[in-house]
């Protein structure tokens, strides 16, 4: 069971017992973090695409730590001009380790689905008639 979820502007396929790094995020260490924006599930080979999320279903996770990336080396240089500028960054980051991936119950689906059949009868019956 796999989940495509969308935080910081970017998408991230996740699973159970995974450990992602996402920016920096607004949460403390051993907090859970929940994730609504789920753009995709694949559950035992059934896949739900959201349009643009999926309903019902929720990603969570658990704050690992916080830290900073590998240094990068940004240089700027203008020829003949004797302009040399040497800068450091280092983009911080969250640590999450995912927990769960929560489905919406498996009676609203059943529901849905009776309903869906319900309507396509009544509508078979009168273009019979």
């Amino acid at each position: 069971m796999y989940a495509i979820i969308e935080s910081c502007g970017k998408q991230y396929k996740v699973e159970e017992k995974m450990v992602v790094f996402f920016e920096k995020l607004d949460a403390e260490e051993g907090k859970k973090v929940t994730f609504d924006k789920v753009v995709l599930v694949s559950n035992d080979g059934k896949v739900q695409i959201g349009s643009p999320y999926v309903k019902g279903v929720k990603v969570e996770g658990k704050v690992v730590s916080h830290g900073k990336g590998k240094k990068i080396i940004v240089y700027k240089m203008k020829p003949k001009k004797n302009y040399r500028r040497k800068q450091g960054h280092r983009q911080p980051y969250t640590k999450v380790e995912i927990t769960s991936i929560k489905m919406p119950a498996a009676k609203q689906e059943e529901n849905v689905a009776e309903k869906k059949e319900s309507t396509v009868k009544k509508e078979t019956k009168k273009v019979q008639e």
